[in-house]
């Protein structure tokens, strides 16, 4: 079964689901797993790892795999465009930043661009860009992201945008969809296909500690809170107007909310976070996980769980082919 849309179209894929290009999670073998299903896998480019860049394309063993960057800290290390580039990657994804002049270098290369957006501003400015895809980003995702809006409203605003400024650019909804019924939603708002990940993030492809795994199995979305405290500790620079969604546990009970505290504290704190990163703590380290962690019931390998996806979102749909759009 398959869920037919202009994403799909575009790519040549079979359904309109993307790996979220989570940073140092979305590894090769996570990206060629979601490729090989029928969807579109992107590696997660990270801070600006060059072996860890060259190793995950070597491991993806040449399924059609694209690679996301955090585009600030792309503009300190641009050469790992290069390396991407090289590649012939099915497409770059660029978030959190300014999409120049990467955009431009994307395009030259005849690389697709995916352009994320957190705002109706920030989808403005990946239509002038010229971006190919545009991610519409609620509060909802894990990882880092804003506040601003939900996923349940920028999305048709952003589909409604982009009608009208690029008719014709496929609109892709990210934040809380986890399952089919997220994705049918997805599709009823008007966009093309989902963005996915802390769904994908539950695989035993992604690269993440079963430790972290048996913890999110038990969590509810209730427990996730937008915090910059992790950034402060791991001494990312991120800018203000972003934070990230993590999973609540005794380190974000102390921190959060508490950042002039934690300035005050951070070379003991930052001892702390590594020697806990290297435990496999996650009393202290970090789980990076959206609002939809509370519909995790297992860990699946990612074919599974994208098939099962597209086939309970076209039940919803009432399509027993394809949904044309």
């Amino acid at each position: 079964m398959s869920l037919d849309t202009r994403l799909t179209r575009f790519f040549g894929i079979e359904h309109p689901v993307v790996l979220a290009p989570m940073a140092g999670i979305s590894g090769g073998r996570l990206a060629s797993a979601v490729t090989s299903a029928g969807g579109l896998g992107l590696v997660g480019g990270g801070y600006g790892d060059a072996e860890w860049l060259r190793r995950e394309f070597d491991l993806a063993e040449g399924a059609s795999v694209g690679c996301g960057f955090i585009t600030w800290s792309l503009a300190r290390h641009p050469e790992l465009l290069d390396a991407a580039l090289q590649r012939r990657p099915a497409a770059i994804m660029l978030s959190f930043g300014e999409l120049q002049p990467f955009a431009e270098r994307i395009r030259a290369a005849g690389v697709p661009l995916i352009a994320q957006a957190q705002t109706l501003d920030h989808a403005r400015r990946a239509l002038d860009a010229g971006a190919d895809v545009v991610v519409a980003q609620g509060g909802e995702a894990g990882g880092h992201g804003m506040t601003a809006r939900s996923t349940f409203t920028l999305v048709p605003d952003v589909v409604d945008l982009a009608a009208e400024r690029s008719p014709g650019t496929p609109v892709l909804a990210a934040g809380g969809v986890t399952d089919g019924r997220g994705l049918a939603a997805a599709l009823a708002l008007g966009a093309d296909g989902a963005l996915v990940g802390t769904r994908f993030w539950a695989t035993p492809e992604a690269l993440v500690s079963p430790r972290a795994h048996e913890r999110a199995l038990t969590a509810s979305g209730d427990q996730t809170v937008r915090t910059r405290a992790y950034d402060l500790v791991r001494r990312l620079d991120w800018p203000p107007e972003y934070n990230a969604r993590a999973l609540g546990n005794p380190f974000l009970d102390t921190w959060h909310g508490n950042q002039e505290g934690l300035a005050e504290s951070l070379t003991e704190a930052v001892a702390d976070y590594e020697n806990a990163v290297a435990a496999e703590d996650f009393d202290t380290a970090a789980i990076l996980v959206g609002e939809g962690v509370g519909l995790l019931r297992r860990v699946r390998p990612a074919a599974d769980i994208l098939a099962e996806m597209v086939e309970q979102a076209a039940g919803i749909l009432n399509r027993t082919a394809s949904v044309q759009r």
